[in-house]
């Protein structure tokens, strides 16, 4: 051999072992990664792309959303009933309308007012004559005619004869009569059908529950009136989250009907029992309504908050899952990162509540942490091939 072609062979056999040491010294990331398939020392580009951090300190309180309803406040309702038995002769009030208390809503022709009316007009006389009685008795007794007994006798007959006429009096007054209308039959002594159906409180008719010419019973609903000036906000909250409920939790709703508007405010009931066909919880808001914008039957979404406290959190980011565990990257050593199972609360705003599974100190992938995990199962699915 030539001293030429010698020192060729000799440039040829360093060349190649070169090469073999850079390829080397690219593998041995993947090397090391192999030996704990959880561990991964990521090439420069990936690097790049992590971002670290420590789980920080944070006021959290999540919010359960669902549908809501306006509905009437029902101790705010009153169902306005027929006195008397009769036949509906005229009507003054229509559904949506604002009626003052005592403003009249309906008359009825009815005969068991004329009855009543009769009653009374007896009771009236009755007393009237007793009343006669009384006096004329006094006088006796002063021209010694007669004894203090026979005195005392008749004021008794009086007083049972007041006594019947204040009940047929309230009696008129329960079938609709005025108090100006009984002393008007009393002064005239000319009894009349009608009875009148008045508003028992300032509000809206909710519901009119009869026509004209219809014959009605005693105590039947005429009309139903309700003070719209403050409503119920009521929502079913599903039974899993009927834990989280609590009366005075505060609320956020968006009402269908007025778009871009938030009303605030607590839950001022939740119920105590479940309902059993659809599983779900009754709680409700008092709103106020006094321009009446607020109609009952209106759709709303009610979003009901927890109440907030400081919790360790990490960015939901840094999360990954791992079959049906939920696991996190910790910095080992400089530029090493290790898979580690972590149990994890709720999501608040883009946040994880960290239950368990980072010490002090240590620092975790905050971002990037889903690419550093498809690396780190490629190389040991490549790994697992080399093997075999």
């Amino acid at each position: 051999m030539t001293k030429r072609a010698l020192i060729t062979l000799l440039a040829g056999v360093s060349l190649l072992a070169g090469c073999g040491k850079q390829e080397a010294a690219k593998a041995a990331p993947e090397a090391a990664s192999n030996s704990d398939p959880n561990e991964i020392t990521p090439n420069e580009e990936l690097r790049a792309r992590l971002q670290l951090g420590e789980p920080v300190t944070a006021e959290v309180g999540g919010a359960v959303t669902v549908a809501a309803r306006v509905e009437v406040d029902e101790t705010r309702v009153a169902k306005v009933g027929s006195p008397v038995m009769g036949r509906v002769s005229a009507l003054m009030v229509r559904e949506g309308q604002d009626v003052d208390k005592g403003e009249l809503l309906a008359l009825l022709s009815s005969t068991g007012l004329s009855a009543a009316q009769l009653e009374y007009l007896k009771a009236l006389s009755q007393k009237q004559l007793a009343q006669r009685a009384v006096e004329r008795a006094q006088q006796l007794l002063k021209a010694e005619v007669i004894g203090v007994a026979e005195l005392q006798r008749r004021e008794a007959e009086f007083t049972q004869a007041s006594a019947g006429l204040d009940g047929a009096r309230v009696q008129l007054e329960l079938l609709g009569m005025t108090p100006e209308a009984v002393e008007e039959l009393s002064r005239t002594r000319t009894m009349g059908s009608v009875s009148r159906v008045v508003a028992s409180m300032d509000g809206t008719v909710l519901a009119r529950k009869i026509t004209v010419g219809q014959v009605v019973e005693a105590a039947a609903t005429i009309a139903e009136i309700a003070d719209l000036s403050n409503v119920w906000l009521v929502a079913d909250v599903p039974e899993p989250n009927a834990g989280r409920l609590r009366e005075g939790q505060e609320v956020e709703a968006d009402i269908a009907a007025l778009p871009g508007e938030v009303l605030r405010g607590r839950l001022s009931f939740v119920s105590r029992t479940l309902n059993p066909e659809t599983r779900t919880v009754e709680v409700r808001m008092d709103v106020p309504n006094q321009r009446g914008r607020l109609k009952p039957a209106m759709l709303a979404t009610m979003k009901l908050k927890d109440q907030r406290e400081k919790r360790q959190v990490v960015p939901a980011s840094a999360v990954v899952r791992e079959g049906d565990e939920e696991m996190i990257f910790i910095e080992r050593a400089p530029g090493v990162f290790a898979l580690r199972a972590a149990k994890f609360g709720e999501e608040y705003d883009g946040k994880r509540v960290l239950v368990e599974g980072v010490n002090p100190g240590e620092k975790i992938v905050t971002a990037g942490a889903f690419h550093l995990n498809n690396e780190r199962r490629r190389r040991t699915v490549r790994g697992a091939g080399a093997a075999d």
